[in-house]
């Protein structure tokens, strides 16, 4: 999303500033995070979706041109919890437009105004917005059911038929290094690391 500014939260007392800041976690309380869950595990989208938000130019203007960064433009990234590919199967625009509205209303419901306020226009007028499904991320990068992890996450040890690292692949001299690893995972660093240990025989 990108933002003429960010919006007011209902709670006067947080600095938007203060509050994007971080990670902005929306509807992850533990009970609202088991319910998704079993909506999705029964095929539905989540009532309720779960997400969590970044402010990248808040920490890092440069991500906007410095004409935008001067006028207080802002952007906003929103990663989606719960909502694996099958979702989507069927009709994946109209699950991916009913999930976008069900995520911005939990969002909603934290501001002073709707977000759809602080939105910025494209050239034809359009919001600045834009929502990718499990499907889409797949098809656009590659990525096996849009998982962002390449896969479910395991139990963080390597069995013998994973190799000694849990980075060695059917190639030896290809490793992983990233989230596919055995003890994968989004920005641990692990895979890495011992991909590294394993290109040294260590």
């Amino acid at each position: 999303m990108l933002l003429t500014r960010l919006p007011r939260l209902r709670d006067r007392s947080v600095d938007p500033r203060r509050a994007f800041a971080g990670t902005f976690h929306v509807a992850e309380g533990y009970g609202q995070l088991a319910d998704a869950y079993r909506e999705a595990s029964a095929g539905r989208l989540p009532t309720a979706p779960p997400s969590e938000i970044y402010c990248h130019s808040l920490t890092d203007p440069s991500v906007l041109a410095p004409s935008l960064a001067a006028r207080g433009y802002h952007t906003l990234t929103l990663f989606g919890l719960h909502t694996p590919a099958r979702l989507f199967a069927a009709d994946n625009a109209t699950a991916r437009a009913a999930l976008l509205d069900a995520t911005l209303a939990q969002l909603d419901s934290h501001l002073e105004e709707p977000l759809a306020g602080c939105l910025a226009f494209d050239g034809d007028g359009r919001p600045c917005i834009e929502a990718k499904s499990p499907l889409d991320l797949e098809r656009d990068l590659g990525l096996p059911g849009g998982h962002i992890f390449h896969g479910d996450l395991s139990f963080p040890y390597a069995t013998g038929a994973d190799g000694r690292w849990g980075v060695e692949t059917a190639h030896p001299n290809v490793l992983l290094c990233g989230a596919g690893a055995v003890r994968g995972g989004g920005v641990s660093g692990v895979p890495g690391h011992n991909a590294a240990m394993a290109a040294l025989g260590r």
